[in-house]
């Protein structure tokens, strides 16, 4: 377990938590396709609001793939439209609140806090991993959402057991949108945590997020980055969610786990980076 250990109190440093990949009814399928990436992941987990997720946890962050299984009653029905690939940018909410607070302070509340738990499985029992979480309002982007999460058991997600992939992942070091206006799509974070959080940087705009950085493009410095591994990127309006980089602690191993797990993938010496159609709708950039 590492994440700050969750005892830190300056809850409104921006902090990435976690990432949410969305892949609707393709569970299995997408668990087979980020192992053969050289991810080891949670067993599945069942939501109490009805979805269904397999996670891959790293030091400070984690991914999740989130579904739904055939028969399963979904309680929030909004989440099944969703498109598939890279659906949400998560942050750390160690004091609920606080982050409730500001919300209002700023004008940004939208809605009460969500609670839930989902049933986790260790080679000690069975427990309940707890969360509360808040959303965003959607600005700035067109697709996906972005919310705190709150966890209330955090023993039952950070596990060393967990945290050992083939691929040497670390952490999520980079959530990337492109298309639209940079400033536009990062104004309402800017405006929460800042201001002045918000940089620029070659193509757009950047901030830091604990362990990684949450960066938005223009359409053009997307596609001059990204090229055939991202198909859509706006020109005008709001932004995609296109693309995540994963530090690694040896891109040799990277390269390895994803040769191995025959995932195609592009090599451009210090990142390797695998396509949308190999990812489940998002590229994915591995790097040391």
């Amino acid at each position: 377990m590492k994440a700050q250990d969750m005892t830190d109190k300056e809850t409104l440093i921006p902090e990435l938590d976690h990432v949410v990949v969305m892949v609707h009814g393709d569970l299995d399928a997408s668990v087979e396709q980020y192992a053969a990436m050289g991810f080891d992941l949670t067993p599945r987990g069942h939501h109490s609001l009805g979805s269904s997720n397999n996670l891959a946890i790293f030091q400070n962050n984690y991914l999740e793939l989130l579904g739904f299984e055939a028969g399963k009653k979904l309680l929030r029905p909004e989440l099944m439209e969703t498109p598939r690939g890279l659906a949400s940018v998560v942050w750390r909410c160690p004091d609920l609140d606080a982050v409730v607070s500001r919300l209002d302070e700023t004008g940004l509340k939208i809605e009460d806090p969500t609670h839930f738990v989902r049933p986790v499985e260790t080679g000690e029992g069975t427990f309940d991993a707890a969360f509360a979480v808040i959303n965003f309002p959607k600005k700035g982007f067109a697709e996906g959402r972005s919310f705190f999460c709150h966890h209330k058991t955090p023993q039952y997600v950070w596990r060393e057991e967990w945290q050992g992939h083939p691929n040497t992942a670390l952490d999520v070091s980079e959530y990337v949108f492109a298309g639209g206006a940079p400033e536009e799509t990062l104004a309402m974070f800017d405006t929460f945590f800042g201001p002045g959080v918000m940089k620029p940087v070659d193509g757009g705009m950047a901030m830091e997020a604990g362990a990684g950085q949450v960066v938005a493009l223009t359409a053009e410095a997307g596609k001059a980055r990204f090229g055939d591994a991202v198909s859509i990127i706006p020109e005008e309006g709001e932004a995609r969610m296109i693309a995540l980089s994963v530090r690694c602690k040896s891109l040799d191993a990277a390269r390895k786990a994803l040769t191995d797990g025959g995932v195609p993938f592009e090599d451009l010496g210090a990142r390797l980076r695998v396509g949308e159609d190999a990812a489940f709708g998002l590229a994915i950039e591995f790097h040391e």
